[in-house]
């Protein structure tokens, strides 16, 4: 089976994943085959350079494949993006048609930033059997 993680809840990327899902990918026994992670609010601090899951995750990711990803504009509010939401457009309070431009900042190698329709893209590639919110 394959799965996408979404890190919505408080603690879910410091508890749920750096205690338990990510020992589980360094094992080998986790279970299912992990896709994507996309990480919203103040669980993009994990991705940030240097955090010790942040680093153990890229190595994971990096072996195994798994595409990180971080809500685009939950990292430009906590400085680990540049840039602009890529496709809302905070001062009009609408969609954009055209991406704005936006990059990761200070973060572990290999992680992107972006909204739905970038993780919708990516997950295409791959498509997960099961979509995870913790």
């Amino acid at each position: 089976m394959k799965v996408a993680y979404l890190f919505a809840t408080p603690r879910a990327a410091s508890y749920k994943l750096g205690q338990m899902i990510l020992p589980q990918l360094e094992a080998g026994t986790h279970g299912a085959r992990v896709v994507a992670m996309f990480f919203f609010d103040d669980n993009v601090f994990a991705l940030r350079r240097g955090d010790p899951i942040g680093e153990r995750l890229a190595r994971v990711a990096r072996d195994q494949g798994i595409v990180l990803m971080a809500c685009d504009t939950c990292a430009l509010e906590r400085g680990l993006a540049l840039g602009e939401p890529v496709w809302c457009d905070p001062a009009r309070a609408a969609g954009r048609r055209e991406p704005g431009r936006c990059e990761p900042h200070g973060t572990v190698d290999g992680v992107q930033v972006g909204c739905f329709p970038d993780l919708y893209r990516v997950l295409q590639v791959d498509p997960p059997d099961q979509v995870v919110t913790l």
